[in-house]
């Protein structure tokens, strides 16, 4: 489990690389009473964040009373939740924050980490051997959520068009039925969900991120709240990251923290950790440039309806 002197350390840590942070942080003038968090059950450095008041901890210090947890089934609705300010804070895959910034949505990017596994998965029996052999089949996704561009990228890269299958948009809960009723002939998913169709449903992969098809996740803030509070969420993306080396480290601690918080089987959830590159930081160049291009798909797949610059909305932490 997380400890004390791992709480310590990755306060340390994150002192040591943020210069001028000071090891006895004074409260932030103005500090909102409240840090309100989305997350997912996929989300597992969340997870062990939330188990071990990571954030409390170190917010409080700053004059945040408490923080919030509001658990969604998948990036669109908690983005939806962002822009409205019914949270702060939270972390969704690639495709939610592009929907969000061509809607006008008021968020930002504050930080980015290697995306968890997708798949696009058919049951084992299935006669569909290849992404090819998808042409003319319904495939299950959410719409908007990251699932949604790995299908596009992966049917890119089979030669396969986005108009070329039949989309059936069904959140992942949903998706699981159609998926072992035979309602739908493919389904894409995200680990831990991947995972779990392996292990309960037999559940054969076509393709998955490891196919070169690798993409990002995002930990995203209000637009508002990351120009009212800087210094509040400068501190919730330093103790991120020192949960972040820690968990890289301790791959089995942290599936057995997530199974134990989420209910998932320890074995699906030691599945889709093993297969997943933890770490968080700022947004690179490439990282942006990546995202900029999957927003330019889908302005040409007429999936959004206007141009947006990625850029714009990545935000900057304060030097202090």
């Amino acid at each position: 489990m997380l400890n004390r002197r791992f709480l310590l350390s990755g306060f340390l840590g994150a002192a040591l690389l943020a210069p001028g942070l000071s090891l006895l942080p004074t409260k932030a003038a103005g500090a909102p009473k409240e840090f309100r968090i989305g997350y997912q059950k996929s989300s597992s450095l969340l997870v062990a964040a939330r188990q071990q008041k990571v954030f409390e901890t170190r917010l409080k210090a700053l004059g945040v009373e408490e923080v919030k947890w509001v658990e969604f089934q998948f990036g669109p609705p908690l983005l939806e939740a962002l822009g409205a300010g019914a949270v702060d804070f939270g972390v969704t895959g690639d495709t939610p924050p592009i929907l969000a910034q061509s809607a006008g949505a008021q968020l930002v990017y504050a930080a980015s980490s290697p995306a968890v596994q997708n798949a696009i998965l058919v049951p084992n029996g299935s006669p569909i051997q290849s992404v090819t052999d998808l042409k003319g089949k319904k495939v299950a996704f959410g719409k908007g959520c990251s699932s949604h561009n790995f299908t596009v990228q992966a049917l890119k890269q089979a030669g396969l068009a986005y108009s070329d299958i039949v989309p059936a948009f069904l959140a992942p809960a949903d998706a699981v039925a159609a998926f072992t009723t035979g309602s739908v002939d493919a389904w894409a998913v995200w680990d831990p969900y991947f995972a779990i169709a392996e292990a309960k449903h037999n559940a054969r992969p076509l393709v998955t991120t490891a196919d070169g098809l690798d993409s990002n996740s995002f930990y995203l803030a209000s637009k508002a709240f990351s120009q009212a509070h800087p210094d509040v969420l400068k501190a919730a993306v330093e103790e991120l990251s020192g949960v972040a080396r820690w968990a890289a480290e301790h791959k089995d601690e942290l599936a057995s923290i997530s199974s134990e918080a989420t209910g998932i089987d320890l074995a699906a959830q030691k599945a889709a950790i093993d297969r997943y590159r933890i770490e968080v930081g700022p947004l690179s160049d490439a990282v942006v440039a990546q995202q900029q291009a999957i927003a330019d798909t889908f302005l040409e797949l007429k999936l959004i309806p206007n141009k947006i610059n990625v850029r714009e909305i990545v935000w900057a932490a304060p030097i202090n």
